[in-house]
Protein backbone atom coordinates (compact mmCIF):
# COMPACT_ATOMS: atom_id res chain seq x y z
CA UNK A 1 0.00 0.00 0.00
CA UNK A 2 1.24 3.31 -0.97
CA UNK A 3 1.88 6.35 1.38
CA UNK A 4 0.25 9.01 -0.47
CA UNK A 5 -3.05 8.93 -2.06
CA UNK A 6 -4.30 10.70 -4.80
CA UNK A 7 -8.26 11.44 -5.24
CA UNK A 8 -7.63 11.72 -9.30
CA UNK A 9 -10.30 12.40 -12.66
CA UNK A 10 -8.23 11.49 -15.53
CA UNK A 11 -9.68 13.72 -17.48
CA UNK A 12 -8.90 16.66 -15.55
CA UNK A 13 -5.25 18.24 -17.11
CA UNK A 14 -4.39 19.33 -13.49
CA UNK A 15 -4.73 15.71 -11.83
CA UNK A 16 -3.02 14.30 -14.51
CA UNK A 17 -0.03 16.41 -13.94
CA UNK A 18 -0.11 16.37 -10.34
CA UNK A 19 -0.11 12.58 -10.72
CA UNK A 20 2.62 12.39 -13.21
CA UNK A 21 4.96 14.93 -10.98
CA UNK A 22 4.49 12.51 -8.19
CA UNK A 23 5.39 9.58 -10.49
CA UNK A 24 8.90 11.75 -11.58
CA UNK A 25 9.54 12.11 -8.40
CA UNK A 26 9.21 8.15 -7.82
CA UNK A 27 6.17 8.21 -6.16
CA UNK A 28 3.45 5.44 -6.79
CA UNK A 29 0.48 6.96 -4.86
CA UNK A 30 -3.24 5.00 -4.66
CA UNK A 31 -5.19 6.31 -7.12
CA UNK A 32 -8.28 6.90 -5.70
CA UNK A 33 -11.22 7.55 -8.98
CA UNK A 34 -13.79 9.58 -6.71
CA UNK A 35 -16.17 10.01 -9.52
CA UNK A 36 -16.58 6.96 -9.60
CA UNK A 37 -16.41 5.63 -5.92
CA UNK A 38 -17.33 8.37 -3.96
CA UNK A 39 -16.04 9.61 -0.76
CA UNK A 40 -18.20 9.48 2.72
CA UNK A 41 -19.36 12.75 4.37
CA UNK A 42 -16.81 11.48 7.20
CA UNK A 43 -14.12 10.95 4.61
CA UNK A 44 -15.01 13.99 2.94
CA UNK A 45 -14.79 15.81 6.49
CA UNK A 46 -11.36 13.96 7.36
CA UNK A 47 -9.79 15.68 3.74
CA UNK A 48 -10.45 18.82 4.95
CA UNK A 49 -9.63 18.85 8.24
CA UNK A 50 -5.88 17.33 6.41
CA UNK A 51 -6.17 20.06 4.35
CA UNK A 52 -6.78 22.40 6.89
CA UNK A 53 -9.65 23.97 5.04
CA UNK A 54 -13.67 24.78 4.95
CA UNK A 55 -15.55 22.77 2.86
CA UNK A 56 -16.42 26.35 0.60
CA UNK A 57 -12.69 25.96 -0.50
CA UNK A 58 -13.23 22.65 -1.72
CA UNK A 59 -16.44 22.47 -3.35
CA UNK A 60 -16.57 23.50 -7.11
CA UNK A 61 -19.06 26.63 -7.40
CA UNK A 62 -19.18 26.46 -11.38
CA UNK A 63 -20.75 22.96 -11.55
CA UNK A 64 -24.19 22.43 -12.37
CA UNK A 65 -24.43 20.42 -9.16
CA UNK A 66 -23.71 23.21 -7.24
CA UNK A 67 -26.54 25.02 -8.13
CA UNK A 68 -28.97 22.17 -8.19
CA UNK A 69 -28.04 20.84 -5.10
CA UNK A 70 -29.51 24.34 -3.62
CA UNK A 71 -25.87 25.51 -2.33
CA UNK A 72 -24.68 29.13 -2.13
CA UNK A 73 -22.76 31.47 -0.47
CA UNK A 74 -24.59 31.38 2.62
CA UNK A 75 -24.48 27.34 2.95
CA UNK A 76 -23.50 25.38 5.93
CA UNK A 77 -20.44 23.30 6.05
CA UNK A 78 -23.17 19.92 6.67
CA UNK A 79 -24.89 21.20 3.94
CA UNK A 80 -21.83 21.72 1.64
CA UNK A 81 -20.22 18.12 2.53
CA UNK A 82 -23.57 16.42 2.26
CA UNK A 83 -23.77 17.55 -1.69
CA UNK A 84 -20.35 17.09 -1.87
CA UNK A 85 -21.03 13.35 -1.23
CA UNK A 86 -23.79 13.00 -3.54
CA UNK A 87 -22.41 14.64 -5.86
CA UNK A 88 -18.51 14.16 -5.79
CA UNK A 89 -18.32 16.38 -9.20
CA UNK A 90 -18.55 19.23 -7.03
CA UNK A 91 -15.28 17.94 -4.99
CA UNK A 92 -12.02 20.18 -6.68
CA UNK A 93 -9.56 18.21 -7.80
CA UNK A 94 -6.73 16.46 -7.31
CA UNK A 95 -6.54 16.15 -3.85
CA UNK A 96 -3.01 14.01 -2.25
CA UNK A 97 -2.80 13.00 1.02
CA UNK A 98 0.01 11.51 2.31
CA UNK A 99 -0.68 10.69 6.44
CA UNK A 100 -1.74 13.05 8.31
CA UNK A 101 -1.34 15.95 5.46
CA UNK A 102 -3.09 16.22 2.42
CA UNK A 103 -2.63 19.80 -0.29
CA UNK A 104 -4.62 20.57 -3.02
CA UNK A 105 -3.40 19.69 -6.67
CA UNK A 106 -3.87 23.55 -7.80
CA UNK A 107 -1.07 24.28 -9.26
CA UNK A 108 0.27 20.72 -9.37
CA UNK A 109 3.92 21.38 -7.37
CA UNK A 110 1.44 22.17 -4.34
CA UNK A 111 2.25 18.42 -3.95
CA UNK A 112 5.87 18.78 -3.81
CA UNK A 113 5.28 20.01 -0.07
CA UNK A 114 3.82 16.29 0.63
CA UNK A 115 7.74 15.35 -0.29
CA UNK A 116 9.84 16.56 2.63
Amino acid sequence: MSEFTIYHNPRCSKSRNTLALLQQHGVEPEIILYLETAPSEPEIAGLLEKLGIPATQLVRRGEAEYKASGLSAQSSEREILKAMAQHPKLIERPVVVHGDRAVLGRPPENVLELLD
